[in-house]
C-alpha cells in the first residue's frame, strides 16, 4: 500500500453545547462547509466487508480510506488515506484481486472493477483546531469536525494526524483527554464497521442495499 498520514480517531455524539465547550477550551471555528459525499462499492460490498471506502467528493476529488490494525488497543480507528489517483487504483485493484490497468483514472477503473455508487448524501460541517493547554507550540492542533447528515445523522470526530505508527500512542492520550474535557471521555464512541455489517452473503440491491451502505458508512466513516 502506498503510505499516507495516519488518521487516528474518536467519534462521538455532539450535544447541544459542544460548540460551546469548544470555544471555551480555546478552540477555533476554521470554517462552515457544506458538501456531497457518494461512496462506490461492488453489488456485494466487497471494500466495506473489508473496511475500505471509496469516495468522491464535490468539488475534492477521489478519496480510499484504508483500514489498519490498530497500534494501540482502545475505542478508536486507525486509516490512512489515499488521494493520489494511481495510488488508489493500485489499492482498490489490490483489494479486490484484480489487475492493475496500464492507464487510467478512478473513474475509468470503475466499470472493470464493478464498482458502482451506493450512497450519496450532503454534509454540513463545522471544523474546529483546538491546542491543548501546555502542548509544544511546534507540535499540530487537534481536529475536532462535527457533521450534520441530510437524512438526520449527526457525528463528531476528534482526530490526529501522524506520520509514523510510534506517534500514535501520545495521538491517543491527547485525543482522550480532549474528548474527557468535552464530557465525551467515558462514553462508548463509534467503533469500526467490519464485525458489524452482518451483511448476507451474494450480492445486495434496492433499498437492502442503500440501508446497510448508509449504516456502514456511518458506523465507520463519519
Amino acid at each position: 500500500m502506498a503510505q499516507g498520514l495516519i488518521e487516528v480517531e474518536r467519534k462521538f455524539v455532539p450535544g447541544p453545547g459542544t460548540e460551546e465547550r469548544l470555544q471555551e477550551l480555546g478552540g477555533t471555528l476554521e470554517r462552515r462547509v457544506t458538501f456531497r459525499d457518494s461512496y462506490y462499492d461492488t453489488p456485494e460490498l466487497s471494500l466495506m466487508r473489508a473496511d475500505y471506502w471509496l469516495r468522491q467528493r464535490e468539488g475534492s476529488g477521489w478519496e480510499l480510506k484504508c483500514s489498519r490494525a490498530a497500534s494501540v488497543s482502545g475505542p478508536h480507528t486507525e486509516y490512512v488515506e489515499l488521494t493520489a489517483e494511481p495510488a488508489v487504483v493500485a489499492q482498490l485493484c489490490e483489494v479486490l484481486r484484480a489487475e492493475v490497468p496500464g492507464a487510467g483514472g478512478v473513474a475509468a477503473v470503475l466499470g472493470p472493477l464493478g464498482l458502482k455508487e451506493v450512497a450519496s448524501f450532503v454534509t454540513k460541517r463545522s471544523a474546529w483546531k483546538v491546542v491543548l493547554h501546555g502542548a509544544d507550540e511546534e507540535e499540530p492542533p487537534l481536529r475536532v469536525d462535527l457533521d450534520a447528515a441530510d437524512f438526520g445523522y449527526a457525528v463528531g470526530e476528534v482526530e490526529a494526524l501522524v506520520q509514523e505508527e510510534a506517534e500514535v500512542p501520545a495521538a491517543l492520550e491527547k485525543i482522550h483527554s480532549l474528548s474527557s474535557m468535552l464530557g465525551e471521555g467515558d462514553r462508548p464512541f463509534c467503533a469500526s464497521l467490519a464485525p458489524l455489517l452482518g451483511v448476507p452473503a451474494g450480492p445486495v440491491s434496492g433499498e437492502g442495499l442503500e440501508a446497510i451502505s448508509v449504516r456502514g458508512i456511518i458506523l465507520a466513516i463519519f
